[in-house]
């Protein structure tokens, strides 16, 4: 890749047949020499009864952008993270997958750098009385002029109940997930167009689900040329909490071992937003 390059990395994992409850993780893994960039994204599959399909056979799919910013080589490895929920051991069948640059060349914001922004450490809740949050976002940021239509993607990780917080083990959270992106004017204090309609969805997860990735998708975001918009935008996922118990929004994970058994460990970023432009 060259100084200046941004690419779209895609990893679809496809985990199924699992002998107990076991968590499932698709993470990968870039690296070139001298940076790295880690993204996972996961969650809790059922034994393969066929009591719960929804919850028993699932796609999990990593995909974000990576911009060494360096001329370099980056090498992308998809790792199945795998763990049993259980004090027995567990077996799950990785039934399918791919990793793929989507594409090799995304056009960057103004500044250089892409169109994108990761939740740091530490998780967001949401319940009856912090009834909403705004993440991943992106901030208000200059792309460059001449751009028609974006593509805006974010992808969130909701877990049942935060870290600390009673919960009903029978009990579930139910949330509503709206991707809303803006356009603004050129001092960005006055939005000139907004959607918000066509990437909205409300999830159920049961507690032992534990937590989901929600993928929130706007296509085709027309870029505005009328008087007083500028090509400067900003984006984020909207997360209402509808009922049930606590949730709680995702940030990077920490701590995660390098490979099996070992004592290093790493970073990864969770929920996350980006636009690739068209």
């Amino acid at each position: 890749m060259t100084a200046k390059q941004t690419a779209y990395v895609v990893s679809s994992l496809r985990a199924n047949a699992a002998t107990v409850r076991t968590l499932v993780d698709n993470e990968v893994r870039c690296t070139w020499p001298g940076g790295s960039k880690n993204l996972v994204m996961g969650q809790n599959i059922y034994a393969g009864t066929g009591q719960n399909p929804q919850w028993e056979d699932t796609w999990i799919v990593t995909k974000f952008l990576l911009h060494p910013g360096v001329a370099a080589t980056a090498t992308c490895t998809t790792y199945a993270r795998v763990a049993s929920l259980y004090k027995q051991t567990s077996a799950v069948r990785i039934a399918g997958g791919s990793l793929r640059f989507a594409d090799t060349s995304v056009d960057n914001a103004a500044n250089g750098k892409p169109l994108d922004d990761e939740m740091p450490y530490g998780d967001l809740p949401v319940d009856s009385t912090h009834r909403t949050v705004r993440q991943p976002a992106l901030p208000i940021t200059t792309a460059p002029a001449g751009l028609h239509q974006l593509n805006v993607f974010g992808d969130v990780d909701y877990q049942v109940c935060a870290r600390g917080v009673a919960c009903d083990k029978t009990g579930s959270s139910t949330a509503r997930f709206t991707l809303i992106v803006n356009q603004w004017n050129a001092a960005g204090t006055k939005v000139c167009h907004t959607d918000s309609s066509t990437s909205s969805v409300t999830k159920t997860v049961p507690y032992w689900v534990h937590h989901v990735v929600v993928p929130l998708y706007t296509p085709h975001f027309a870029v505005s040329t009328a008087p007083g918009c500028a090509p400067v935008f900003n984006a984020y996922v909207r997360v209402d909490w509808l009922r049930g118990q606590t949730g709680a929004v995702q940030g990077t994970a920490v701590g995660l071992p390098d490979r099996r058994g070992s004592a290093s460990t790493h970073r990864s970023a969770m929920s996350h937003l980006y636009i690739v432009p068209a």
